[in-house]
C-alpha cells in the first residue's frame, strides 16, 4: 500500500524512520528553535504600569482584557481539539511527533495567561468567563465549535471521501480559522501597545505566541495539503466554495471582535485597519491551502511580518530574553 496520511492501516506510528513527510519534522524542529516560558519574561515594568493612576487609558486597559479573555480560553479549546481528536486520527508517527509539540506549546500559551493573571492581580473568573460574558468573543468561539463538531464524536471516522470532507473542514476550523485568522486582529493590538513600550512583558508573550502560531498553522496547512493531495476527490467545487465561506465569515466574526476591542482609535491603531489587516491575513490564508484570493488588500501592518522572522536568544543562566537576531526559518504569517 503507497504511504498515506489517513486510513493507512500499514502504518506503524511507533516507527517514526524512514520520513515520509519532511515538513512535519521541519515543522516540530522550528517549533523547538522557537522554545520559551513565559516565567522567563519579567512583569515588574507591567506591573507598575497596570495598577499606575493614569498610567494606561480605560480604552488600553479594555483592549487587553478583551485579548486576554479570548486567547485565555481559545488556547485550552484548541489543545482539547489536538489531543483528544486530531491525533487520534492522524496516525503518521512525523505527524504526532509535530502533534505532540503542539500541544505542548498550547500548555505554554496557557501557562502565559495564568503568568499575566497573577502578575496583574486580575480577577481569574473575569477573564476566563469572557467567552461566555462577552457577546464578541463568544460568537468566535461558538463559530468554531460549530465548524469541527465532527471529529469530536468519538464513532466519527475517515473512512470515506464525505468523512475526509469532514475532517479536512474541521482541520480548516483548527488551524486555518482558529489559529490564522480568530487570533490575529489581538496579536496586532497587543504588539501595537509593545511597540509603544507599553505592557511589554505581556507583549513579548504574544510576540513569542505569534511565532508559535505561525509554525502552527504552517503544519495545519501542509496537512490540509498533503490530505487533499491523497484524495483529490474530495476537492470538488462545491467542497471548496464551502471553504472560502466558512472563512469568509471568520473574517466578519473577528472584524465584529476588533470594533468591540476598539470603540475609538487608539495607539494609531482603528477598527477599519484592523478590517484591512484581516483582508491581507485571509487572502493569504485562502492562498495557503491553494484557494483563489478574494480581497487583494495590502497590509497596513508590514511590521507584523518582521516580528515573525525574529529568532530568540536566550541566556540560560539569566534566564531571561536578552537580544533577538534575523533567523530565516519563519517567514509565513
Amino acid at each position: 500500500m503507497k504511504n498515506q496520511i489517513l486510513n493507512n492501516s500499514s502504518t506503524d506510528p511507533n516507527k517514526i524512520l524512514p520520513i515520509h513527510y519532511p515538513w512535519a519534522r521541519e515543522h516540530y524542529k522550528n517549533g523547538v528553535a522557537n522554545s520559551w516560558v513565559p516565567q522567563e519574561i519579567p512583569m515588574q515594568q507591567d506591573i507598575e504600569l497596570w495598577k499606575k493612576q493614569g498610567g494606561l487609558t480605560e480604552e488600553e486597559r479594555r483592549m487587553i482584557l478583551w485579548n486576554l479573555g479570548f486567547f485565555s480560553t481559545a488556547e485550552s479549546l484548541t489543545a482539547n481539539n489536538i489531543v483528544l481528536s486530531i491525533y487520534r486520527h492522524i496516525t503518521n508517527p512525523e505527524c504526532r511527533q509535530y502533534l505532540l509539540r503542539q500541544a505542548y506549546e498550547e500548555a505554554v500559551h496557557t501557562e502565559t495567561f495564568i503568568y499575566c493573571c497573577d502578575s496583574l492581580g486580575l480577577n481569574p473568573d473575569e477573564i476566563y468567563n469572557m467567552y461566555l460574558s462577552v457577546p464578541s468573543i463568544k460568537k468566535k468561539d461558538d463559530f468554531v465549535v460549530s465548524i469541527t463538531k465532527s471529529i469530536l464524536d468519538p464513532n466519527f471516522t475517515t473512512t470515506g471521501a464525505e468523512n475526509i470532507q469532514k475532517f479536512v473542514y474541521d482541520l480548516v476550523g483548527y488551524y486555518v480559522i482558529m489559529e490564522g485568522i480568530f487570533f490575529y486582529a489581538g496579536f496586532a493590538m497587543m504588539l501595537s501597545l509593545l511597540r509603544l513600550n507599553k505592557m511589554v512583558g505581556v507583549g513579548e508573550q504574544f510576540q513569542y505566541i505569534l511565532r508559535d502560531e505561525s509554525v502552527h498553522l504552517a503544519f495545519g496547512s501542509d496537512l490540509i495539503n498533503a490530505i487533499v493531495a491523497e484524495n483529490p476527490e474530495i476537492w470538488t467545487e462545491d467542497f471548496k466554495k464551502s471553504i472560502s465561506e466558512i472563512i469568509i465569515k471568520s473574517l466578519e466574526l473577528e472584524d465584529e471582535y476588533a470594533r468591540d476591542c476598539l470603540p475609538r482609535g487608539i495607539l494609531g491603531l482603528r477598527s477599519d485597519v484592523i478590517r484591512q489587516y484581516l483582508e491581507y491575513i485571509v487572502d493569504r490564508r485562502l492562498e495557503r491551502i491553494h484557494l483563489p484570493k478574494i480581497y487583494n488588500t495590502p497590509t497596513p501592518f508590514p511590521w507584523m511580518s518582521e516580528i515573525i522572522d525574529l529568532k530568540k536568544e536566550k541566556n540560560f543562566f539569566e534566564t531571561r530574553v536578552n537580544e533577538y537576531q534575523t533567523g530565516g526559518n519563519l517567514s509565513w504569517e
